[in-house]
């Protein structure tokens, strides 16, 4: 029987080969190829060493369900997305574990327009029919047995990313980028040829076994190389990536490490100066800065769960042109409706040539009025536990919202406790209107009520 632990709430992903592995790719695409009745797939990898025997297997049994594979070969979970949505196929699987330790491996796995297939959105199908083995091999249920080929899409996806800039805006800023030996140098090297950036590369080079640590900025102890590398080239910026740079982070040219709550208040700002009266999508975790952004630029404020899936299916419903996560995930309209990590530092690098202000002094005022937490991990026995009763001992201190775990908004402070989809972990978020004082005592007093282990 095969092991299915690697099925997540978003995504395939686990330790290979226990949990990952080429059957279990196989008999994936083999299920997925069946249920959609696809005809055409793409698939793409990250740089992790395991990535190719997957793919192989993967594609194998995509074929042996009828489908034809088209591989696009090592690229960003991003690009798998816009291959799906620009070549118009009926689905797309990357196989990547994100920033997970190198060894690891899994898949993200959209349908046709790219839309995620989730726990809630058929992933929790495939899993059945994988464990079962459901679907009796050699057969190719009334099909022909699909083809595989290959294809090189990135001309037409470095094209989409700069059709969201003005390159005649662009001023010759000095930018620090940091891949972390995951792919994101693989795009930087075709966008760089357009741009008059000088941009300075630490940790470029592609390398699955991740020789400079995991490529995680959110972790605290990895900031240290970009911030570093960004006082001594004296940037304008600092950028760095996750592994298979869906997501990016922000450092200003003071080397400071920008929460992405503030970018996202940023790029709502960016986007309704752009096109006035649009809608912004943004999660209940920390709110009060984006909602002030929204209201002041005549922006139409859209609440969602957070959860790559519910944004995207949220930005589909509200027709939404832009959306963002404190967790540093950017959802674009005219991105398929999905997320990126690379059309997020154009938009800044425009935005800072054309104000002619530093990325300090366009977030520090909003750091000011509405300080924050950034969000803080508690490993709990039983996180629901705490919930319940974080809410009988807040609850009547504002309003409650149940949204995304526990929301209560008081007058000048507000806090939100959400439960993970993977671990026994409790995430808290707190922030206060300008008072970095109550910011301080609130928050320690949630983490001793919460109790618990750092996670």
């Amino acid at each position: 029987m095969i092991n299915t632990n690697a099925f997540k709430a978003y995504d395939i992903r686990g330790i290979v080969p226990e949990e990952v592995n080429e059957d279990l790719a196989y008999l994936v695409g083999r299920v997925f190829a069946v249920m959609y009745g696809a005809e055409n797939v793409v698939v793409g990898r990250d740089i992790r060493t395991t990535g190719e025997s997957i793919v192989e297997a993967l594609s194998e049994g995509l074929c042996h369900g009828g489908a034809n594979v088209i591989d696009i070969g090592v690229c960003g979970t991003e690009m798998v997305y816009f291959a799906t949505a620009h070549l118009k196929t009926d689905g797309g699987i990357m196989v990547t574990a994100s920033h997970n330790p190198a060894q690891y491996n899994g898949m993200k796995i959209v349908r046709r327009g790219a839309r995620p297939v989730s726990a809630d959105t058929g992933l929790l199908d495939i899993k059945e029919l994988v464990k079962k083995d459901a679907l009796p091999k050699g057969v190719y249920l009334d099909k022909i047995k699909g083809s595989i080929s290959k294809a090189d899409i990135m001309e037409d996806y470095i094209a989409h990313l700069l059709s969201y800039i003005d390159l005649q805006a662009l001023k010759p800023l000095t930018l620090v980028a940091n891949p972390g030996n995951g792919g994101a140098n693989l795009v930087l090297e075709h966008l760089e040829k357009h741009l008059p950036f000088n941009i300075v590369k630490i940790n470029a080079e592609p390398d699955g076994t991740f020789p400079n640590g995991v490529p995680n900025p959110l972790l605290v102890q990895n900031r240290a190389v970009t911030a570093s590398a960004v006082q001594k080239a004296q940037a304008d910026l600092g950028i760095a990536w996750d592994g298979d740079f869906d997501r990016c982070f922000f450092f200003d040219e003071e080397a400071d490490f920008i929460e992405g709550y503030y970018i996202v208040g940023l790029l709502a700002e960016i986007f309704l100066q752009k096109y006035p009266g649009e809608k912004i999508m943004y999660d209940p975790r920390l709110t009060w800065n984006t909602l002030d952004i929204i209201k002041q630029y005549g922006g139409e404020p859209v609440r969602c769960k957070s959860g790559h899936a519910f944004m995207k299916e949220c930005m589909r419903a509200h027709d939404i042109i832009y959306g963002g996560e404190m967790a540093s995930h950017h959802y674009f309209r005219d991105f398929s409706y999905c997320d990126s990590g690379m059309i997020p530092w154009l938009l800044l690098a425009e935005h800072i040539s054309k104000t002619g202000k530093s990325l300090v002094t366009l977030v520090k005022e909003r750091m000011e009025l509405f300080p924050c937490s950034g969000e803080i991990n508690r490993k709990v026995e039983d996180a629901s536990v705490v919930i319940k009763a974080a809410e009988q001992k807040y609850g009547m201190l504002g309003e409650v919202d149940h949204l995304d775990g526990l929301t209560v908004d008081a007058a000048n402070w507000r806090f939100n406790l959400r439960m993970s989809n993977t671990e026994p972990v409790i995430r808290l978020n707190v922030e206060t209107r300008g008072d970095k004082a109550l910011l301080k005592e609130k928050t320690q007093e949630l983490l001793a009520f919460i109790g618990g282990e750092e996670a």
